[in-house]
């Protein structure tokens, strides 16, 4: 039994001793030693996104919203370079406005604008790219304050700072009435700028207690206008005329309505003669009128554009220059990463500008003080200023 005791522990010898040893090839046996673990260097981070906005906890991310390319590329950048002029003539420090080019889809650019966090949007340019651009900022409660000028789109969340035809229109009628009109006509381009005209004239006119007799409408082409101006003087009875359209056709349709030096019919116009010299120069319309937003601070502001960036801007440029104006006045109350209550922009003091004082209505209108002009022999003239008051 001893034998037999001796051989099991002899083999639990043996046993030990392999399970301490590891089998390498060829058959020789090597000890196991235990080395310290050797502690690789964590990885390197991944670079940074090139397409991704650095965080911001000082400055609020704004995001604007312009054609750069296709057939408004050359009026978005314009609306764009005078951003960045506003942006370098305050010294703003506590806004990141970043661009997003709508001319390849409005959605997608608003979508992008979104995603990287920007808190209000400045834009878009046109009434069309209203609905996707909102339908994208609103579920992130972003903002819009449009470059438009169609009141259409203007909701809680969209605020409308274009120059609005119907305000323009509203404006000289009142004035003409006060100077005596009573009886009013129309000529209208047929589509949406004609219609509204025709409203505005509708509304304002039957509020000053006086009346539209007739209006004729045309295809935007010279013959169709001189045909309908010819239509205009043949059927009388009026002492007004509005001529709801650019300086072009103005200028051709005015001499079928009246001959120079003729008192009357007066003729009124709308925000789109401002600034448009060639009116000067056409003598049947020597002593029109037409209401716009006022002109002086622009001079000095197209200057400055010209030298900074070598080319005259678009009128509308100064939207782009007062959108900034206008953030960081609500930025005082605003704090950065926060989303923008729409109410802010809702002030009953209204915002100062290039363009003079607006204000923002509850349903997004904005409302503006302009000034009537009278057209003389190469010059305009101030008439009626802007109001002041409130």
């Amino acid at each position: 039994m001893f034998d037999a005791v001796k051989r099991l522990a002899l083999a639990g010898l043996g046993a030990l001793a392999l399970a301490g040893c590891a089998v390498i090839p060829g058959g020789n046996e090597a000890p196991v030693r235990n080395e310290p673990a050797v502690m690789l260097p964590p990885p390197p981070p991944p670079p940074p996104d090139a397409d991704a906005l650095p965080v911001d906890v000082e400055r609020h991310r704004i995001a604007l919203l312009v054609p750069l390319s296709g057939e408004n590329a050359e009026v978005g950048q314009s609306i764009a370079n005078a951003s960045t002029m506003a942006l370098l003539d305050t010294g703003a420090q506590n806004l990141r406005i970043t661009t997003y080019d709508t001319g390849a889809g409005a959605g997608d650019a608003a979508r992008r604008a979104v995603a990287d966090g920007n808190r209000l949007i400045l834009g878009p340019l046109v009434r069309d790219d209203v609905a996707p651009v909102l339908a994208a900022a609103r579920p992130a409660a972003t903002p819009l304050l449009t470059f438009s000028n169609d009141t259409s789109v203007a909701q809680r969340d969209v605020f409308v700072m274009g120059h609005i035809p119907d305000q323009s229109v509203a404006r000289v009628v009142t004035f003409a009435v006060d100077q005596g009109a009573r009886t009013f006509a129309a000529l209208a381009p047929r589509g949406d700028y004609g219609d509204r005209a025709l409203r505005a004239l509708e509304q304002a006119v039957t509020a000053s207690g006086a009346r539209v007799v007739r209006s004729e409408r045309y295809d935007r082409n010279n013959t169709s206008i001189l045909s309908a101006a010819d239509r205009l003087r043949a059927a009388g009875g009026y002492d007004t005329v509005l001529i709801a359209d650019g300086a072009r056709l103005a200028a051709m349709a005015a001499p079928r309505l009246k001959d120079a030096g003729q008192a009357l019919p007066s003729i009124i116009g709308t925000e789109l003669w401002s600034r448009e010299d060639e009116l000067t120069r056409t003598p049947a319309l020597r002593g029109a009128w037409f209401a716009a937003v006022p002109d002086a601070r622009y001079r000095q502001f197209a200057a400055s554009y010209v030298s900074r960036f070598g080319s005259e801007p678009y009128r509308i440029a100064t939207l782009g220059y007062d959108s900034v104006l206008l953030t960081l006045r609500l930025a005082r109350d605003w704090q950065p990463g926060r989303p923008l209550v729409p109410a802010m922009l809702t002030d009953e003091g209204g915002f100062l500008g290039l363009d003079g004082p607006i204000r923002f209505s509850a349903d997004g209108v904005g409302h503006r003080a302009l000034e009537v002009r009278q057209i003389g022999n190469g010059a305009f003239t101030v008439v009626d200023p802007a109001p002041t008051g409130s």
